[in-house]
């Protein structure tokens, strides 16, 4: 056991959470991923796996929707601050974006960490005005999830920050992403410049025990004027 706290990942194997990953580990971060991957049947780890532990990141193998597997990764090491980018079904058809992260949060409470960062999406919550509602009603049941996780979250106790992207996009950073508190916002943004904003959030005071949208100023919904929320990382 290091005594150097990590960064406990949940949702590292694509998307949001790998990109997250790559950030946090360039930068020097020790970093835990769980990942409900196992090696592939002929012995070979996964590709997320073996890049995983090529940048240097530790591995943990288990469902979120595990309790005890979560439980003991987060015990294993000690854990600072915990990221959440799970959500969709898993094999035997259970949503992970309340349940998974009601298990996470439990276990970050359990083994006293310091914060807990969720994404969620815009729709959840009072965001559900920046949504046509054509597309309020397709996402309902996904959004109706993330929207409990989130309440779950923010009457755990632990320091918060609930980060809500856009739409995303697998593109490289555009640079042009940004966090707003204003619930009327709407817009894409890349999955690159999510995991950026994020880890600038895990170590600035500013996002503490907020939920924030995040768009990227070049593909917002119309031309709104906002409020735009500078973290003190980019004000130093």
């Amino acid at each position: 056991m290091t005594d150097q706290p990590y960064v406990f990942l949940a949702g590292a194997s694509r998307g949001v959470g790998f990109d997250l990953a790559r950030w946090l580990l360039g930068r020097g971060h020790l970093t835990k991923t769980l990942l409900r991957l196992p090696p592939n049947t002929d012995g070979e780890a996964s590709p997320a796996l073996a890049e995983l532990e090529t940048l240097g990141a530790k591995i943990a193998i288990g469902d979120a929707l595990d309790a005890e597997a979560v439980h003991r990764a987060m015990q294993a090491d000690p854990v600072w601050a915990v990221v959440s980018t799970i959500g969709g079904i898993s094999k035997d058809g259970q949503r992970a974006d309340f349940l998974g992260n009601k298990v996470l949060i439990d276990a970050a409470i359990a083994a006293e960490v310091k914060k807990f960062v969720l994404i969620s999406s815009i729709g959840a919550g009072e965001s559900a005005i920046a949504l046509p509602p054509q597309v309020l009603q397709t996402l309902g049941p996904v959004l109706a999830e993330k929207e409990q996780a989130e309440q779950y979250l923010i009457a755990s106790g632990l320091t918060y920050i609930v980060v809500r992207p856009g739409g995303l996009k697998s593109e490289p950073p555009t640079g042009n992403a940004v966090l707003t508190p204003d619930v009327a916002i709407a817009g894409s943004i890349h999955r690159a410049d999510v995991a950026d904003l994020v880890g600038r959030c895990l170590f600035s005071s500013q996002a503490d025990n907020r939920i924030l949208s995040a768009v990227d100023r070049g593909m917002l919904y119309g031309e709104p004027e906002f409020e735009v929320l500078l973290l003190d990382t980019e004000q130093a």
